[in-house]
């Protein structure tokens, strides 16, 4: 279970729970369950075209890194509910070598999974904007900047990211869950 200030940034440097993060199903059920809310193994099977034994299997191994919890005044019988738990939303993750060797692996999985993920929702974004281009917005820019600089400049990114992304329950009736990404590389080396 995460416990901490919502105004910190957590490492996610817990090789199990990386591992929990580094599967495409796992990390599906969870963006699921983030957006849209509870939802059963069965529920999950049907929109992910996967059998209910596979998605009890990926939801354990979620809720065993504390990912998500059972909703047990809502479950009956075979039929579990399962949630998202409190976790922190400035989730970082960690440099290689904050890793031991056995587990970067890891990290690189988490991290090309992560690039396929927001290479399909990149794909999905010129039909998105042409049904509602007032909620599609995007920034391409060049930046120079310094090493201290860049840090200063991701810290007042997920500041900010912060201060306008408050939790699902804080959220206004109107409000409508984003995708927000930023992406940030040497240009200098392609």
């Amino acid at each position: 279970m995460f416990i901490m200030k919502d105004d910190e940034s957590f490492m996610l440097d817990d090789p199990a729970r990386l591992k929990a993060l580094a599967h495409p199903m796992r990390r599906l059920m969870l963006r699921h369950l983030s957006v849209h809310g509870p939802a059963t193994s069965t529920t999950l099977g049907d929109l992910l075209g996967a059998k209910t034994g596979t998605t009890s299997y990926h939801l354990r191994q979620l809720e065993k890194s504390g990912f998500i919890e059972e909703i047990a005044e809502r479950s009956r019988g075979r039929e579990r509910w399962w949630r998202r738990t409190e976790m922190p939303r400035d989730m970082r993750l960690p440099t290689p070598d904050r890793l031991a060797p056995e587990d970067r692996p890891l990290l690189t999985e988490f991290h090309r999974i992560g690039m396929e993920e927001d290479l399909k929702l990149f794909d999905r974004l010129p039909e998105i904007y042409e049904r509602d281009p007032r909620w599609v917005k995007a920034s391409r820019g060049l930046g120079r900047m310094t090493m201290p600089e860049f840090e200063e400049f991701f810290e007042a990114y997920m500041a900010l990211l912060m201060k306008y992304s408050p939790r699902t329950e804080d959220a206004t009736p109107d409000a409508r869950p984003l995708y927000v990404r930023l992406f940030a590389f040497p240009a200098d080396e392609d």
